[in-house]
């Protein structure tokens, strides 16, 4: 799975710190206080020069002053997390008078009809599967959040019920919660329905099983002398196994299309039958343990990853047929937790410089070497294809080589793992003109297994969490635009979350092309991005300041708004990968200042708009 931004431990997420590059990164906290205290300055500033406009300097610095101070002393401290409920129920009882269960409806008519479209028959169903209930939720959901947030206040506004309750005790700031609440409760309660739906469509479209034809199986002999059975299951679902039967009559399947099945043996004589178990390893929550890569150059030297002319940039490669490899370090690996092997796990790019066969894997070597004495075990070979996971179980008992070149017995814990539990996993191509592509992620040990419907949850909390987001931007935007005005608003706060790394990379200068204008001329006029604009001095020199204003405010918004796309951990769940409890406090600390944020805007924008004429 593709994970281009490392997910930090919390407290270094939290707090400022110093990266290995030597550069000092804020952390959460401290960018959030500076963030926020340049949005209060700047709101003041707008806040005063309306009121200058409208009561002059003196009048518009007071009224600014004591709006601020009855918020603070009065308004804040006083808020009634009674008057809350009863403005809760209010928009609950609003929600489903527009009919919002529609919504749930059209979602499982969306999931009716989606096994005639969906093909089990992918070389990964899981993740089609997956990706597709999730992707599908999010989208109404968020879709539905927006619409019911948006155009509620300003419906109320519009046909003046707002004033019977605008006369009652009760404050902006509560009426702002009491609506972001109510329409939260809504669609909390369609999500878990929702959710519900999804994981039985996921489980009962993944489960099959296969027959095994008793005239098509092999007695052989296997390595120890034992006889065993080999042979094919039936053709379901578009595949077919090969498997394998040990004496005892317990065997498994191969691995195809992500998964593989127990096989056994009931009864005896004429009873015997053979029997295939659900699929196993497509429903899973891998816990995933990383290590620091660094490369070795075709030399064997410390260096970089060569580029093979990729554009994405994500992953470096290896030249086949030298001394280059990838070398990860894992850190405090502990006996206990791997008492008989350690469970490697990789999933490589695989570049092939001729593809006279592109079926047969490519050639590698994994390496063991122990950090602090240099004992180097015997090369292990695997077979590597592209972005195919191989599960490579790393044993106990090994052959290291010596320094005068010869094979020795050693136990992997005892000789190979240093006593601060490190190890070094080195990760070579032993095919020449060939090249294995890889990042920091794409090599780990698999520690102990998640609840896979424990993980699909958490899935479903980021798309929560989001849903509030978008509740409370809705809530806000309403309190001073129209419905239709704060729905855009909204909508483009979505949008620029979710193309949050894309925009900075734009504003940062890394994409060719220019800014919007220039890029929308080029469009236009089907200018190469590598050449000049050339439109004439005037268009030429315009065109940039233009564009550098556009890009300060995406900027800005970039900077202030939530990034969606980290919220979304879809690919997670359909990758097989556990949802860490660290990424989810991380999101909700992020939700709850958001939340916070949101809540005084929309309290300000309320108390300061005219109602009534």
């Amino acid at each position: 799975m593709v994970l281009e931004r490392e997910i930090l431990p919390f407290l270094v997420w939290l707090l400022p710190r110093v990266d290995s590059d030597g550069v000092l990164q804020l952390g959460a906290l401290l960018l959030v206080l500076l963030i926020a205290a340049a949005l209060l300055v700047a709101s003041l500033f707008i806040a005063y020069l309306r009121m200058i406009i409208v009561q002059g300097p003196g009048e518009g610095f007071y009224a600014v002053a004591k709006s601020v101070a009855t918020a603070v002393t009065k308004d804040f401290p006083n808020t009634s997390w009674r008057r809350i409920g009863a403005m809760t129920k209010l928009a609950i009882l609003e929600s489903l008078r527009r009919r919002v269960l529609i919504v749930f409806f059209v979602f499982a008519l969306l999931l009716l009809f989606a096994g005639w479209f969906l093909d089990p028959a992918s070389d990964h169903p899981a993740r089609l599967y997956i990706s597709f209930v999730l992707t599908s939720t999010e989208r109404l959901m968020l879709a539905m959040a927006i619409l019911l947030s948006t155009f509620s206040l300003p419906n109320d506004i519009k046909n003046r019920t707002i004033y019977t309750v605008m006369t009652k005790p009760v404050r902006a700031s509560e009426v702002v919660l009491g609506r972001a609440l109510g329409f939260c409760a809504v669609n909390s309660v369609l999500l878990l329905l929702m959710g519900v739906i999804s994981y039985g469509f996921v489980v009962r479209g993944l489960s099959h099983t296969h027959t095994i034809d008793p005239d098509e199986l092999e007695m052989l002999v296997d390595a120890e002398g034992g006889q065993v059975l080999s042979g094919r299951t039936s053709f379901d679902v578009g595949h077919r196994h090969d498997l394998t039967l040990g004496p005892d009559g317990i065997g498994r399947t191969g691995r195809r299309m992500d998964h593989e099945h127990q096989v056994w043996v009931e009864g005896e004589g004429e009873n015997r039958r053979y029997r295939v178990g659900p699929p196993e390893g497509a429903l899973v929550a891998r816990v995933p343990i990383y290590g620091s890569l660094q490369f070795m150059d075709r030399t064997g030297r410390p260096g970089e990853g060569i580029s093979v002319g990729k554009e994405w940039t994500y992953r470096q490669y290896i030249e086949g047929g030298s001394l280059a490899s990838g070398v990860w370090t894992f850190r405090g690996l502990d006996q206990r937790q791997f008492p008989d092997y350690i469970p490697l796990e990789m999933n490589l790019s695989v570049f092939r410089t001729y593809k006279a066969d592109i079926v047969s894997p490519v050639a590698g070597t994994i390496t063991l070497k122990n950090p602090t004495t240099g004992l180097t075990s015997e090369a292990l070979p695997f077979g590597a294809q592209e972005f195919v996971v191989y599960t490579h179980p790393i044993p106990r008992a090994l052959k290291a080589v010596t320094a005068e070149g010869t094979l020795i017995d050693v136990d992997l814990f005892e000789d190979l793992v240093d006593q601060q539990g490190d190890l070094e996993v080195w990760i070579g191509c032993s095919d020449a003109a060939q090249y294995f592509g890889m990042a920091q992620p794409d090599v780990y040990i698999r520690g102990q297994e998640g609840s896979f419907a424990w993980n699909f949850a958490k899935a479903y909390l980021g798309i929560w969490l989001q849903m509030i987001i978008i509740t409370f931007f809705g809530v806000m935007f309403s309190t001073f635009l129209t419905g239709a005005v704060a729905m855009f608003a909204t909508a483009i706060v979505y949008t620029v979350g979710l193309f949050r790394e894309f925009i900075l990379k734009l504003v940062g200068g890394e994409l060719d092309g220019g800014g919007p204008l220039e890029a929308l001329l080029r469009i236009v006029f089907q200018k190469n991005v590598q050449i000049d604009l050339d439109m004439g001095p005037v268009i030429d020199r315009a065109v940039p300041v233009f564009d550098q204003l556009l890009l300060f405010f995406l900027w800005v918004a970039a900077i202030v708004f939530p990034d969606f796309s980290e919220f979304n951990t879809s690919r997670f769940v359909a990758y097989g990968f556990n949802i860490s409890g660290n990424m989810l406090l991380q999101h909700f600390l992020v939700t709850v200042a958001f939340v916070i944020g949101l809540s005084i805007y929309g309290y300000f924008f309320l108390k300061t708009r005219e109602i009534a004429a």
